[in-house]
């Protein structure tokens, strides 16, 4: 998935003819100071940090100022932020307004549903996670008619929207619609959604977009918001690399398989962290290539399960056997094998010929590997 900051997500709200407030996007203090004075952005403004992660507020990386200094003060303080692990690169200046009332929209896959569903709340402003099931709307949508005329009149009641603010919601559902259909999104989420002055506006978004369907929208292609570099480096290079919060590195061959050995390690304590799938493959070359991305990571252990069907166990081994030897011996760190199925004998002999520890049997080789990553926290 593609995930967009909110200054791309409001560029795609403009485009699809949502109100959103004046705004820039800047990357330097001086920037900031240059555009607020020559009245780019209207005074008094906020300054937000564009991070992926919520919480901006309580996290400092949301501040307001009254003057140009002030704007450049406040960016400089933000830039450079380490905001749950996501450095800021770039902040976003907007005119501050008087909010009458906060609410939630959006426009939501539902792979359950296999259907977009719309969901709507008269308490906005927060994470829609720890609002009262009863106070949210949730209207599965038909893909074909899209959203329909009742649909938008149903959210507008829930909302408490009537006259010239019911006809303003009218036209924005119907540009959400637009955007989640054209640019093939998994979410499209306004929070909030504010009454300012008698008329809506989008104050916050989240847009995501689905990289399955890449190839139709090559202007996503650069987008690195929401990979870190080494994740980066791995989609170049073609390799299934993600990196989480936790100090167990995960290398598997399938989504279901990795999936799995994730549920495992949390079940027994430990905490993932990264994980690469290696899918089908047993190239000793990409299987190599794989695990040095791993290094780089710093994982405290790593845990190797891989399940030979098409793919052979013994090539796999013996591209992590010469990776292994490309590691710094300052960065070296415990390795657990379970490999089972196709020409599983050899690569075990491999792995234990290097000293790799190779137990068959999934639970005991998880808890061997939370051992080694020093136990449950």
């Amino acid at each position: 998935m593609v995930k967009l900051a909110e200054w791309r997500g409001k560029a795609l709200f403009r485009k699809y003819g949502m109100p959103v407030p004046s705004g820039q996007v800047v990357r330097s203090a001086d920037e900031a100071e240059r555009l607020v004075a020559a009245g780019s952005v209207p005074l008094p403004c906020v300054v937000k940090a564009q991070v992926l992660a919520g919480g901006r507020g309580k996290g400092g990386a949301v501040r307001f100022a009254g003057s140009a200094a002030e704007a450049r003060d406040a960016t400089a303080a933000i830039l450079g932020l380490d905001f749950k692990g996501e450095k800021v690169r770039e902040v976003l200046l907007e005119g501050k307004v008087a909010i009458g009332r906060e609410l939630y929209v959006s426009i939501a896959l539902d792979r359950s549903l296999r259907a977009p569903v719309l969901i709507a709340s008269g308490q906005g402003g927060v994470e829609i996670e720890t609002v009262a099931d009863g106070a949210i709307d949730r209207q599965p949508i038909d893909p074909f008619p899209g959203i329909t005329g009742y649909e938008r009149r149903r959210a507008a009641r829930v909302l408490q929207l009537t006259g010239t603010l019911a006809g303003e919601l009218d036209a924005l559902l119907r540009g959400a619609w637009s955007l989640f259909q054209a640019e093939d999104a998994e979410l499209v989420e306004i929070n909030p959604l504010a009454v300012v002055d008698g008329h809506l506006l989008a104050l916050d978004s989240k847009v995501i977009i689905e990289d399955d369907a890449a190839f139709r929208h090559p202007e996503y292609a650069e987008i690195q918001d929401d990979r870190t570099p080494l994740e980066e480096i791995a989609r170049e290079k073609d390799i299934a690399f993600v990196q989480l919060d936790g100090n167990i590195g995960v290398i598997a061959n399938g989504a279901g398989l990795t999936m799995a050995t994730l549920d495992v390690l949390l079940e027994l304590g430990g905490r993932p962290g990264v994980f690469l799938d290696l899918g089908g493959t047993d190239d000793p070359r990409k299987v190599t290539e794989a695990f040095l991305l791993m290094a780089q990571a710093r994982p405290t252990a790593v845990f190797l399960n891989i399940f030979g069907g098409v793919t052979r166990c013994d090539t796999v081994a013996t591209g992590l056997v010469a990776a292994m030897q490309q590691v710094p011996e300052s960065n070296r760190f415990p390795l657990v094998a379970r490999i089972r199925g196709n020409n599983e004998r050899e690569g075990i002999e491999i792995l234990r010929a290097a000293g790799v520890t190779s137990i068959p049997d999934l639970r005991a080789s998880a808890e061997a590997v939370v051992a080694a990553a020093g136990g449950t926290p």
